[in-house]
């Protein structure tokens, strides 16, 4: 039960304040007004809301957008990939801007304000409109909670941003890019990418028994994500989620040759159902080289730049000439030990993966594919993300039907599907072709029309046009022979 209380204020007027008991049983304040019947009404109006389940309070509208986002974000339900992301965006682009503000005091213009001087600051479009996309969850779950009455998001527009042209994988430059790939396992693993179209984090966790081999075809339940230790469950770099992207099992047929390859690569490798297709095992450590006979002349290095040749097997050899054989470089992996044994130096440890057996995505794109690029020539960037991309638009451009290919890709929305139609370059030419012919059908051949005729053409060399003109009761001049005038009949 509420009830108002009667104060003074400093010019000694009568003022009175409504309270009212939240659903915690607290005692709040629904504000202090000039007449004790405005006082009663609010606090009755309080009351009234809480009965109906939209209580609110003063407490509320007071609150900073920095004291509601540390309550929002560890109980909003998101995914671990997108709680990072989330995590670093709020902390560099929100909270300095609007984190002092009340969640009352951030308006349409204020929101305006802050993506102008992102803008100026030099962030990009997308990144602008990702930021946005954030803000906006977070106020549309403060309207929810009673703390807004509307989200000042949903009346602010950010500029547009452009779709780029996808530039298609094309099947010869997949072969000459798959040539150059060095191991023959993650030769495979780039043609069951493209082949089934997985995302990389479905191909970096696939097993063998995700394969029916009799059957030749292959089964995403699960995808493995990489994420920053502080954002796992349990302190680890890789986190594997029973379900793919779309929450949605699925599976597909693969060609027989693809499946004999897989099942012939896991006899080899003699790899059990449960574990890991594609495993990273890093590799051993470099011995250092060994030590040259004693007594042996080694000889002398080439001459450098400046025309100085040094002694094989020593540190000035190894640094000034400079000579990278074996002899030298035992001498300065000597010369680094006893540094390090006697305390003289301390140098960092040697970078290492941190995996549980998956492929580290950055690894994979720097020690493979990068390196593949280079050797095989391509003046273009190929990326596990376009093997994707080629998967799709070959089945298109191949005639297979838009549903099955959402399926196999696992799209929750056609209209995904439906941005790689027309993207292979080849099928560009019949259009081009049906352009020439019709372009050319009017520039090559003109068309030739008759000339008319008329009746004075057509008797000019008639002996009775005379007949002709005059009408048929004329009288008719005959030709004579030449010489001869004229008579009439």
């Amino acid at each position: 039960m509420g009830y108002s209380r009667k104060r003074y204020g400093k010019d000694g007027r009568p003022r009175y304040t409504a309270y009212f008991l939240d659903l915690q049983e607290k005692l709040r304040s629904a504000g202090t007004f000039a007449t004790k019947k405005e006082a009663d009404t609010a606090w009755q109006d309080e009351e009234a809301k809480l009965r109906r389940g939209r209580g609110s309070s003063l407490a509320r509208r007071r609150t900073h957008f920095e004291d509601y986002v540390e309550r929002w974000l560890p109980h909003h339900t998101m995914e671990a990939t997108t709680r990072s992301g989330y995590t670093y965006s709020i902390n560099a682009n929100l909270l300095p801007y609007f984190g002092k503000m009340k969640l009352v005091e951030i308006q349409p213009s204020v929101i305006r304000e802050w993506l102008t001087a992102r803008k100026q600051a030099g962030m990009t479009a997308v990144t602008r409109e990702y930021n946005l996309s954030i803000l906006s969850s977070i106020l549309s779950t403060a309207v929810i909670d009673e703390y807004l009455e509307i989200n000042p998001c949903s009346a602010v527009k950010t500029d547009p941003v452009p779709t780029k042209v996808l530039n298609i994988v094309s099947p010869s430059q997949f072969d000459q890019f798959h040539a150059e790939i060095p191991e023959l396992k993650w030769q495979l693993l780039t043609e069951v990418d493209l082949e089934t179209g997985c995302r990389w984090g479905e191909i970096a966790e696939l097993r063998p028994k995700d394969f029916n081999f009799e059957a030749c075809t292959v089964t995403i339940s699960r995808v493995v994500v990489e994420i920053p230790k502080k954002f796992h469950p349990e302190g680890k770099r890789f986190l594997v989620k029973h379900y793919p992207k779309d929450k949605e099992f699925r599976s597909f047929k693969v060609s027989k040759r693809l499946c004999k390859r897989v099942q012939r690569f896991i006899k080899d490798e003699n790899i059990a159902p449960d574990d890991l297709l594609f495993e990273y095992v890093p590799k051993a450590k470099s011995t250092p080289p060994a030590a040259p006979p004693q007594g042996q002349d080694l000889g002398l290095t080439e001459p450098n730049t400046k025309g100085r040749q040094y002694q094989h097997g020593t540190i000035s050899a190894y640094g000034n000439a400079p000579c990278r054989c074996d002899h030298c470089r035992h001498a300065v992996a000597v010369y680094r030990a006893n540094r390090r044994a006697a305390g003289k130096d301390e140098p960092r440890a040697p970078r290492v993966c941190d995996t549980d057996g998956h492929v580290p995505h950055r690894w994979f794109r720097d020690q493979i594919i990068r390196k593949a690029l280079a050797d095989s020539g391509l003046n273009r960037d190929i990326t596990m993300h376009d093997l994707r991309r080629a998967h799709a638009s070959w089945l298109l451009a191949g005639g297979a039907d838009l549903q099955v290919v959402k399926k196999r890709l696992g799209h929750a929305n056609i209209t995904t599907t439906e941005k790689y139609l027309g993207t292979f370059d080849e099928q560009d030419d019949g259009a081009l072709d049906a352009f020439q012919n019709i372009r050319q059908r009017s520039t090559k051949v003109k068309k030739k029309t008759k000339k008319k005729v008329g009746l004075a053409d057509r008797t000019a060399n008639d002996p009775r046009r005379d007949l002709l003109r005059r009408g048929p009761f004329a009288p008719t001049r005959l030709r004579e022979p030449s010489g001869a005038p004229a008579r009439e009949l």
